[in-house]
């Protein structure tokens, strides 16, 4: 349940209120009661009191949700003491969860909310190029970019279990693209029978199963549809590959990555499988001779469920520009503004809490200056769960201190 830190009424008047789940609306009011939304219209009635805040010539959308980051797992990536994302020395990490690694005090958290980040999927591992190694990495959790705990930070953990069929996952399975699917069924086919036979597990009388009984246990809800797995693939017929072990175990895919996707979007669209994907990346490699800028795109337009992330962590604020890009592309512009609010809130299962502003939902919302996909464009106000966030951040704090500098002696 969210705890929500402050009770009060705001009222967001006249501006152009972008929804999500319907079309835009022109002079409208964003009513914001105890941490929800109460009501989105023309014709809705502020109570007195509440407090007024004038968006005339300004667009509000839904805050920003990132697919896929480290948020609050990494502050320098070059000084390993400031790393919480991985557990090393384990390839089948998937008990391992990130959650009370995250560090609510993160420089970064505050840099990127000012962009309109208000929400992401802290993940084990890293989803870009190169990618992490070993083959499950562990349990992501999503999170809204606010709270002193990560109590009051959490809105889902675990809100998947994260793997990688990917390049780098051959060195953890003996150096090949095929030892790696083999390897990863091994681990599926013993967390079923360790399922079935904990006691024997217990008393050491079954043979010698692939991962911990910790591991095997995380894997139970995955097996059961119950959470996702989200499988780093980027090369088709590794992409083919993570279908088809999916279509084997009944599993809950999302793909991350899938930078050849676009060359088989009818498999993705039949199989419900959705995907993640950075939409300006578009330089080759051996794991993604075919990666091409209209990838989200072209996805969106074969029927795939299309959602956009920002795996460089302290660049989440790039969200908006992987969005403006994907446009410069071919998606449409609502498609781009779905896809980073209400299609990961679906693709992460929180869509009736998140993602779009509907009465009833959170009150995550941003005020911008104009078109959020726009480099000009500034972002007036930040909410989340309803609080009117500071837009102040270490670097604001730095200019404002060395932006008159002392005379000299």
């Amino acid at each position: 349940m969210i705890a929500f830190l402050l009770a009060q009424t705001i009222a967001i008047t006249g501006g152009t209120v972008y929804p999500v789940s319907g079309p835009k609306i022109e002079n409208a009011t964003v009513l914001i009661r105890d941490g929800r939304i109460a009501a989105v219209g023309t014709n809705v009635a502020v109570p007195a009191g509440a407090t007024r805040i004038d968006a005339s010539g300004k667009w509000v959308t839904p805050g920003l949700i990132d697919g896929a980051g480290q948020m609050g797992l990494r502050e320098i990536g070059a000084v390993q003491g400031t790393n919480e994302y991985t557990q090393r020395g384990n390839d089948v990490a998937a008990g391992f969860n990130v959650l009370e690694g995250i560090n609510p005090a993160s420089t970064l958290i505050a840099v990127n909310r000012m962009e309109g980040v208000t929400t992401t999927l802290a993940v084990p591992g890293y989803l870009g190029v190169p990618p992490s190694n070993g083959l499950i990495w562990g349990q992501a959790a999503l999170i809204d970019l606010n709270g002193a705990t990560i109590e009051t930070m959490r809105i889902k953990s675990p809100a998947a279990i994260v793997a990688g069929l990917s390049e780098a996952a051959k060195d953890a399975s003996g150096g090949s693209r095929a030892a790696v699917a083999q390897r990863l069924r091994r681990v599926l086919n013993d967390a079923r029978e360790y399922a079935t036979r904990r006691a024997d597990y217990r008393r050491r009388q079954i043979q010698d199963l692939s991962a911990s009984a910790a591991d095997l246990e995380a894997l139970q809800p995955v097996l059961r549809g119950e959470l996702p797995l989200i499988v780093l693939a980027n090369r088709r017929s590794d992409i083919e590959t993570a279908l088809r072990i999916a279509r084997e175990y009944k599993l809950r895919l999302i793909l991350a990555g899938a930078a050849e996707g676009w060359m088989i979007p009818g498999e993705l669209a039949a199989a419900g499988v959705p995907v993640l994907i950075e939409p300006m990346d578009n330089i080759p490699s051996f794991d993604a001779l075919g990666i091409r800028y209209e990838n989200a795109p072209l996805l969106a337009k074969g029927g795939v469920k299309v959602a956009l992330m920002e795996t460089t962590t302290e660049n989440t604020r790039d969200l908006r520009q992987q969005a403006g890009n994907a446009v410069a592309s071919g998606m449409t512009w609502d498609q781009a503004l779905r896809a980073v609010t209400l299609t990961p809130a679906e693709i992460f299962g929180v869509a009736d809490r998140y993602g779009s502003l509907d009465a009833g939902k959170v009150a995550n919302v941003v005020v911008w200056s104009g078109d959020p996909f726009d480099f000009s464009t500034g972002v007036e106000h930040v909410f989340i769960r309803g609080k009117d966030i500071r837009l102040r951040s270490r670097q604001t704090e730095l200019l404002e201190r060395y932006k008159t500098l002392p005379p000299k002696y």
